[in-house]
């Protein structure tokens, strides 16, 4: 009995790997947003003599927006495939982000809070910055910063009930 549930709990272990095509699709993924990237930077270099302020900054909060994405990205594959499928054999490399391999489930969902926060400001921004060229409605807006406080909320109260658990094993 000792020696099927020894089998048994080996191949939940190993079945971490499956994990693996995930981050691999997330690599892919921060691919695409490369791309978009590259294309908004080239659009905004040839017409950077056409562009007004608001849509340089505009065009800038794109490129932002787009960049904490990729880094949202970047952190859930290399936390999460530290936390659930293997450690990164760095071998202390140089460039090796000194959260890696230190970064709890917990510390991993306040760096994704906190990204998500800050997209969502950067979203809220530039439609606040575009209500001279097509004013969104009302309700629009209203509904958008509903959602990007709910966001914040949602972090401080993340952060708020993991700080608590932590104080109560003490």
């Amino acid at each position: 009995m000792r020696r099927l549930e020894l089998a048994f709990e080996n191949a939940l272990f190993a079945a971490r790997w499956l994990l693996a095509p995930f981050y691999i699709g997330l690599v892919a993924a921060m691919i695409v947003l490369l791309a978009v990237f590259l294309r908004e930077l080239w659009t905004a270099l040839a017409n950077i003599a056409l562009l007004s302020v608001e849509q340089a900054i505009l065009k800038m909060l794109t490129l932002l927006d787009l960049a904490l994405a990729a880094n949202l990205v970047l952190v859930v594959i290399l936390a999460g495939y530290e936390n659930f499928v293997s450690k990164i054999d760095t071998a202390g490399h140089e460039d090796r982000p000194g959260w890696m391999g230190t970064t709890s489930f917990a510390g991993l969902k306040i760096k994704l809070y906190a990204s998500i926060v800050a997209i969502s400001a950067v979203q809220l921004l530039k439609n606040y910055m575009a209500i001279g060229d097509k004013p969104p409605d009302g309700p629009a807006l209203a509904w958008m910063t509903i959602i990007h406080v709910t966001f914040v909320g949602t972090a401080l109260f993340s952060a708020l009930s993991d700080y608590l658990q932590s104080r109560a094993k003490d």
